[in-house]
């Protein structure tokens, strides 16, 4: 397997080149193309993850379900689908777009930055089993929607978790969260 690359913006959201994913998170990490992933099944509970410790960026910090970096040309729907593979065992999901101008900064305690246009995506399944893989993944469980609101009020959730809930809850419950399309992605990003 190569390198994993990442996908550089300008603030129009634009793709202006790529670089190493290992080696651009850093104090200075440039804007950069990611996505954030909630799964919710079919009773409405929303897969809650604990980043694994030996994580670069915000070990050990409780978050929604997946996140990831669409690779050079990749489609959102093609990337989450692959992470959701990848870091939970879910073979197959509906999505649905949710937050497509959702961006964000921030800092991690050793001073990391994050940096990125980072739309929000629903995962629907029926199926509630799941197969985190260790290195991206400390712990997953299904929570409430409240549960997942109050997360929003705690230090040990992601700063992107935080800010992302801030907007999702005057959307209501994950089931309710109405199709925001496509329209709105990144100039960079397709469907």
């Amino acid at each position: 397997m190569g390198v994993e690359e990442i996908v550089l913006l300008n603030a129009d959201d634009e793709a202006v080149g790529t670089a190493p994913k290992s080696a651009s998170h850093h104090s200075d990490t440039p804007y950069h193309l990611a996505f954030s992933c909630y799964v919710v099944d079919t009773e409405g509970r929303v897969l809650i993850t604990r980043r694994a410790l030996g994580k670069r960026t915000f070990p050990g910090v409780w978050t929604g379900s997946c996140c990831g970096h669409p690779g050079p040309g990749e489609k959102l729907r093609d990337a989450v689908l692959r992470r959701l593979r990848d870091e939970l065992g879910i073979p197959s999901a509906s999505l649905t777009s949710v937050l497509p101008r959702f961006q964000y900064r921030a800092v991690a305690e050793d001073g990391t930055v994050e940096h990125e246009r980072c739309p929000v995506v629903r995962a629907g399944v029926a199926d509630g089993s799941v197969r985190p893989n260790p290195e991206e993944v400390e712990a997953a469980e299904w929570w409430t929607w409240e549960r997942c609101l109050d997360l929003a009020r705690r230090p040990e959730s992601s700063p992107w978790y935080r800010l992302q809930l801030a907007e999702l809850a005057p959307l209501g419950a994950p089931l309710d969260w109405p199709d925001a399309g496509p329209e709105e992605l990144p100039p960079a990003l397709a469907w």
